[in-house]
C-alpha cells in the first residue's frame, strides 16, 4: 500500500484499517497470541457445528409451525 503525495495520513491510514480487516489479519493474530492444545481446538470446533446445527434445527420448527 502506497500513500499518495496529496493523500490525508488520515484516510490512508483508515484505508489500511480496512484492507486489514477485510484480509482478517487482526482475528488471525488474536487466534495466534496464545498456544491451545489440539483436543481444545476440536473441543470449540464441536461445540459451534452443535451451536449451528441447533440453531438450523430451531428456524426449521419455526418455520413448520407457520
Amino acid at each position: 500500500m502506497q500513500v499518495g503525495e496529496e493523500e490525508l495520513l488520515e484516510k490512508a491510514l483508515k484505508r489500511f484499517k480496512r484492507i486489514v480487516e477485510k484480509e482478517g489479519i487482526v482475528r488471525e493474530w488474536k487466534r495466534r497470541e496464545y498456544f491451545e492444545k489440539p483436543s481444545t481446538v476440536r473441543n470449540k470446533r464441536r461445540k459451534a457445528m452443535e451451536r449451528k446445527r441447533l440453531k438450523k434445527l430451531r428456524k426449521i420448527q419455526t418455520q413448520q409451525k407457520r
